[in-house]
């Protein structure tokens, strides 16, 4: 600590008037090296630490949906929440905030300063590859639910970083693309579902995104001073995407921290700019200041009190997965109110689909995180459902592609001789240098993990299979492996990678998959050598043994669930989408279903009346079966208990609490925006105010398809009857509004209502939408239960943007429902 600055007094509050004064002398004592060393990541997630002015290195973890840490080490395990969508299609603030907690309290177990999330860019189109991980296509209930989350993380001390800022909302060309957004929309809906993260949550991060918004790259933008720093006030650090500075330009922008590191494109090219005046002594003092401050808030910075000191009640994580994975799944069709389920008259079950085994729990990419546990929706009913129920599984469709991790139980370490692989590390003379036991047989190495001198990662488990026949096994990794299968080698060669994708190969490596013929329950021994390579940008290693899926007569497995379906007293199918589909690093091609699993549910359908369709995806899927099946539950990518969460929806524990947070369409070709790809590097948004639900409605208005789910949609297992609402009949332009709305559970269970208001303006000097969302509340009753529901709506709801924020006086309609196309109760307001 530097003497000079270490008084024996009591150490201040970071964000207090005297520890900002302290923070900036110390930033001042720095010298310029030290400054500039700051500002570049130490390696791939952590600071640099300074000992000398009290300063430990700040760690940051890929989010949104889980805290990871340091490591992808499945040891060093990690509670998966339900994806981004399905946390805000629950429509309250008060879950998300408890989201947030449970990540914050993640983050402080695992040695975390700061997490990477919310991603709140917005659903512009469905087509986009981080659907499942942003919130939803509206930027008020995006932003309202992003600013809990971001103060449920912080109230555990840990920072949140509202991400990609911005305009980021698709992954084709995402290094490289120019998103092309007229001020107004870029005001009104894609800066909007930041404002409220940073204005009233304050959130100490914002990471700023690989695109470049309207010509200049997201980490060298103006963006990032107004309204960031300028209109809202943001006093945090923004932390670039990894990789994302370009140049030393950033330096005059005001990104604050380039990762990772040690080496980036500041460094000494950036000590060398500000020694010949390209970039301002002010600017690099201000950025290093940034960090301190941050420093000072998590913990890191000695002589400071931290932010938080009195934590919040522990959490139960799990729980909290469940919670959310309840109230955040709709139910979208219910004909006959055959759901919920009567578990007492139940004789039979068939459970169907290849995701109701191996359910997607949570999306692909740097959202991965490494659960103890996850519970599939075949186990959950199993487990809720008495003794007496007969429960009968069929496949029925084949949904994973490529090679898929082997089950934890199936794996035995022979060395070790514990449960899974021994994984060694070799010196190029071959001689080892350790050796560790580990879980799971798809290992990732970013950054850390692997010894010093390491040339050769070694593997060895014996794989017992669950079933006689032919299995496909193999290898997928990039790099030279050699891959042996019961002491013969299959493969002994160089994988490529075939994509232009940075990290793809960590998630979805290329492969070589070999054939083997076994008896049930017959081991095999594996046995893998991989070279590592000798030079890296980013020091990432993965590698994956698995089985692959092969359907050799796919007809035959529909007819299987056809037979099982046929005998029981209900069928549950759980389709959705796979791996290669939604994914950070691309795009969707399509809304489609993969493998034959809309032909599956058309036939079990046909010869079950009593069919119930669960849609395990993180964002919509074209469903042409839709209106023939009783009922349909979308539980998006449901996190580690969403097998637990299904059973209880699907036998009445528990009723469906989700609204959808974006419109699911009927078709590919009704999508009224669909782009993702890049023209000559842009993605123009043309559309301009007109997103989501918007742009349906002016579809509409024009003679247009319909969608086949409104958003704001969702059933329950009770009813409400909504009084008549009350709001002044006029407002002075700048002040909010609250809407009064009386609300009865008029059914027979405790269920729960989310009111919604919209706001329109049909005749208007400005361009508009049909009609916008405004507010909503939620509120939970028991049978006959009455509540006064109160919506504020923020004066903000009714400007519009011009070169500043702008109030059109007159007559303004508030709409009262329960979706985007209900029949509305209506109210005029006068804006003065």
């Amino acid at each position: 600590m530097n003497p000079t600055l270490s008084a024996a007094v009591t150490a201040p509050q970071a964000g207090a008037p005297g520890a900002e004064a302290r923070i900036r002398e110390l930033a001042q004592s720095l010298s310029l090296e030290q400054q500039i060393q700051l500002l570049t990541g130490a390696d791939v997630w952590a600071t640099h630490s300074i000992p000398e002015i009290g300063l430990s290195r700040v760690v940051l973890s890929d989010g949104p949906a889980g805290v990871r840490g340091e490591d992808f080490d499945e040891r060093h395990d990690s509670i998966s929440l339900p994806s981004s969508s399905a946390l805000s299609a629950t429509w309250s603030v008060e879950t998300a905030h408890r989201y947030g907690q449970v990540l914050g309290q993640e983050a402080r177990r695992k040695g975390v300063h700061a997490m990477l999330g919310p991603t709140i860019n917005l659903h512009r189109s469905p087509l986009g590859g981080r659907h499942f991980e942003c919130m939803s296509e509206d930027p008020r209930l995006t932003a309202t639910m992003a600013a809990g989350y971001v103060a449920g993380v912080q109230s555990m001390g840990v920072g949140a970083t509202p991400k990609h800022y911005l305009a980021n909302e698709a992954e084709t060309e995402r290094f490289t693309s120019d998103s092309v957004v007229d001020e107004r929309p870029l005001r009104e809906l894609y800066l909007a579902a930041f404002e409220d993260a940073i204005t009233e949550a304050r959130a100490w991060l914002v990471m700023s995104s690989y695109n470049s918004i309207n010509g200049t790259t997201a980490s060298e933008n103006k963006l990032l001073e107004t309204p960031l720093s300028t209109e809202w006030g943001f006093d945090g650090v923004v932390v670039s995407d990894w990789t994302g500075v370009r140049s030393i330009d950033a330096a005059n922008a005001h990104q604050d921290l380039e990762m990772p590191g040690p080496v980036g494109h500041w460094g000494p090219k950036l000590l060398a700019a500000v020694n010949d005046g390209r970039v301002s002594r002010e600017a690099i003092l201000e950025k290093v200041t940034r960090i301190l401050r941050l420093a000072a808030r998590v913990g890191s910075l000695e002589g400071f009190e931290p932010a938080v000191t009195g934590l919040p009640a522990k959490l139960d994580g799990a729980a909290v997965a469940r919670e959310v994975a309840v109230r955040g799944a709709v139910l979208v069709r219910n004909e006959g109110g055959i759901l919920p389920l009567d578990a007492a008259t139940l004789n039979s079950l068939a459970v169907i689909g290849h995701n109701a085994e191996e359910a997607r729990t949570q999306g692909g990419g740097s959202a991965t995180v490494m659960p103890k546990y996850t519970v599939s929706p075949l186990e959950g009913l199993r487990k809720a459902l008495p003794d007496g129920v007969k429960v009968t599984y069929a496949r029925g469709a084949k949904v994973a592609e490529g090679l898929q991790a082997f089950p934890r139980t199936s794996l035995h370490n022979p060395v070790s001789n514990v449960p899974g692989i021994r994984v060694t590390f070799l010196a190029e003379d071959g001689t080892e240098i350790s050796g560790e036991d580990r879980l799971a047989s798809h290992l990732i190495w970013f950054g850390i993990g692997i010894p010093e001198g390491a040339a050769i990662i070694r593997m060895e488990t014996d794989w017992t299979a669950d079933s006689a026949g032919i299995h496909h096994l193999g290898v997928g990794t990039v790099g030279h492996i050699r891959l042996s299968l019961d002491g013969a080698e299959v493969f002994n060669d160089e994988i490529q990678d075939d994509t232009d994708v940075l990290g793809a190969a960590l998630f979805d490596p290329p492969k070589t998959v070999h054939a083997v013929r076994t008896a049930a329950r017959q081991q095999v021994r594996i046995e893998a050598a991989y070279r590592l390579p000798k030079e890296q940008i980013i020091p990432f290693t993965a590698i994956l043994l698995g089985e692959e899926t092969v359907v050799a007569d796919p007809q035959a497995e529909i007819d299987a669930a056809v037979e099982a379906a046929r005998a029981s007293d209900v069928a549950v199918v759980v389709v959705g989408t796979n791996a290669a589909i939604e994914s950070e690093g691309f795009d969707r091609k399509n809304l489609d279903l993969p493998g034959f699993q809309n032909d599956l549910v058309e036939a079990v359908a046909a010869v079950n009346p009593r069919t119930v369709v669960v849609v395990n995806s993180g964002s919509p899927v074209v469903m042409p079966w839709l209106g023939k099946v009783n009922a349909v539950l979308l539980g998006w990518f449901g996190g580690q208990e969403f097998g637990s969460a299904i059973a209880d929806i699907l036998l009445g524990a528990e009723e469906p609490g989700g609204r959808l947070p974006t419109t699911w369409p009927a078709a590919l070709e009704d999508v009224p925006v669909l782009n993702t790809t890049p023209v000559d590097g842009k993605v123009v948004y043309s559309e301009g105010i007109h997103v989501g639900y918007r742009a349906w409605l002016k579809q509409q208005g024009e003679g247009g398809p319909a969608p086949a789910l409104p958003f704001g949609f969702g059933l329950g297992y009770t009813t409400f009857e909504l009084g008549t609402a009350h709001a002044p009949q006029s407002v002075t332009a700048g002040n909010d509004v609250v809407v009064h709305v009386p609300v009865k559970n008029t059914g027979t269970r405790t269920g729960r209502e989310v009111v919604q208001v919209y706001l329109e303006r049909t005749d208007s000097a400005v361009e508009r939408p049909v009609r916008w969302l405004a507010g909503y509340a939620g509120t939970h009753l028991a049978p006959a239960g009455t509540d006064s529901v109160e919506v504020r709506i923020p004066a903000r709801a009714f400007a519009h943007y011009d070169g500043g924020w702008q109030f059109e006086r007159g007559s303004f309609r508030l709409l009262v429902g329960r979706h985007v196309a209900d029949s509305f109760q209506t109210l005029d307001i006068e804006v003065r």
